[in-house]
């Protein structure tokens, strides 16, 4: 089924299950515990209407609705308990807490009774849907589309005991990839779909969500290099057992139905970060571009009257999973300053026009950018984007780079902060290790860090 209309059919029943689980907490406590009659008033309207809505907010930091067909039994259990307890104690000290009482006991009882009501509510129609959901895996009639990577002997052993288990384990097998372009021995049973050298286009193409590297134990170099390719997406790496002793990031072993494969975790931002991240990006973006109306139409005026040309610059950048997008910033150098070919600007690069140095300096080039992040194609912190053909050649020298096209590129980033703009493709390098450091390493509060820094480049014009 539809991913959209699982999340849709899940958040549609929590918010049925939140609002009939408050309306009959509201009616047990006034009629068992108040001893007073019940009486629909304005109070359990705004309860009814407003309170559920609190709860899919919870939720959705949760993390329950990020991907509802990777759900179980025993997840959406621990989901629900979890929750529950968390909104029951909010709910006491926002509404419970100043009712009047006959003793503490009643407090206590209150509390319990919410618990129990809610977590009953929430919980059943969700196991009931959660389990509908895994009796379709099970019988192969949803899954995940797979691929698999590697052609050898161990590739063909892999899809056989996967697709010889008596119940589904959820991977569609779409195609398969190979690394040195002779081993296909799976061929005659899935579709090839070509070279680890396009595995980024391969996997937009097939819209993959999972991917089962079946590599001998030996091949450890091109283990690290696949993994390399692929952390920090979005599909779920799996790996063979045999090589966990190779890797040093966090790891989840999983043996599913007698098929047992590594569970690689390649996120370090837990999910409620994530969530908090982008409506931070969203809300942050659209208030500076409101508030910096009038900066923008003097630096508009500034770059119009100072050099012939357009004003704002638009360029293809790289952007999440290697999908292009156009840049927006303010133009810092003259009308076909690269008609020789891309070439990176250097300290005193003569094409800079004079509001463009000052402007490069202070940062201000980059405010257009806002828009980009509105748009979902950037964030306000994350590695700098590039142009593919600066991208084909750092990749060259350190495949690694290919990683920092894993997340949204970003306004300001570690490296743009620690080391500012490059001026060559050994400066990219070097820039690029401090952006690999926050990928290993982002948080909310690095977050917050690195915009401090760069709002203090921006009034010292410190920039480089």
């Amino acid at each position: 089924m539809n991913r959209r209309l699982l999340t849709f059919l899940l958040v549609l029943v929590d918010l049925l299950s939140a609002a009939a689980a408050w309306g009959t907490f509201y009616y047990v406590r006034k009629v068992k515990l108040e001893m007073s009659e019940f009486s629909v008033n304005e109070s359990f309207y705004y309860g009814v209407l407003f309170i559920p809505i609190a709860w899919i907010l919870l939720y959705v930091l949760q993390g329950t609705y990020h991907d509802v067909r990777r759900l179980h039994r025993i997840k959406i259990f621990n989901l629900s308990f979890v929750s529950t307890v968390i909104g029951v104690i909010l709910l006491f000290f926002l509404f419970l807490l100043d009712d009047e009482i006959n003793g503490y006991r009643q407090y206590y009882t209150s509390v319990f009774l919410l618990f129990g009501i809610h977590f009953t509510f929430a919980f059943i129609p969700r196991l009931i849907i959660v389990s509908w959901i895994v009796s379709r895996i099970h019988n192969r009639n949803d899954g995940f589309k797979t691929m698999i990577i590697g052609g050898s002997e161990k590739a063909v052993e892999i899809y056989d005991e996967i697709e010889g288990l008596p119940k589904g384990i959820g991977s569609k097998f779409v195609g398969f990839i190979n690394l040195n372009g002779v081993d296909r021995n799976l061929e005659s049973r899935l579709t090839y779909l070509g070279h680890i050298d396009d595995v980024e286009q391969i996997l937009r193409d097939n819209k993959i969500e999972q991917v089962i590297i079946a590599l001998e134990s030996i091949e450890h170099k091109k283990l690290k290099d696949v993994i390399t390719r692929l952390e920090g997406g979005d599909v779920q790496i799996k790996i063979l057992p045999d090589m966990y002793d190779i890797l040093s990031g966090s790891v989840k072993m999983n043996n599913i139905f007698g098929a047992l494969l590594i569970d690689l975790n390649t996120e370090v931002m837990p999910i409620w970060q994530r969530i908090a991240k982008r409506v931070f990006d969203v809300v942050a973006s659209l208030a500076s571009l409101v508030l910096l109306i009038p900066m923008f139409f003097v630096l508009a005026v500034l770059v119009k009257s100072t050099s012939p040309g357009p004003i704002l610059f638009f360029q293809e950048r790289i952007g999440k999973n290697g999908i292009p997008f156009m840049i927006i910033k303010f133009r810092t150098m003259h009308v076909h300053a690269e008609k020789a070919g891309p070439q990176l600007s250097s300290s005193n690069d003569p094409r800079i026009t004079k509001i463009g140095r000052f402007m490069r300096k202070s940062r201000l080039d980059e405010f257009p950018q806002f828009m980009n992040v509105l748009l979902g194609d950037m964030s306000l912190v994350g590695p700098r984007p590039e142009r593919q053909f600066y991208i084909d050649k750092i990749a060259e020298i350190e495949p690694q780079f290919h990683q920092l096209t894993k997340v949204r590129p970003g306004i300001t980033s570690w490296g743009q902060v620690k080391y500012g703009y490059a001026e060559n493709v050994d400066q990219m390098i070097d820039r690029m290790k401090y952006d690999l450091l926050y990928l290993k390493n982002r948080t909310l509060s690095l977050d917050f860090k690195i915009m401090l820094y760069t709002v203090l480049i921006i009034f010292k014009g410190a920039g480089k």
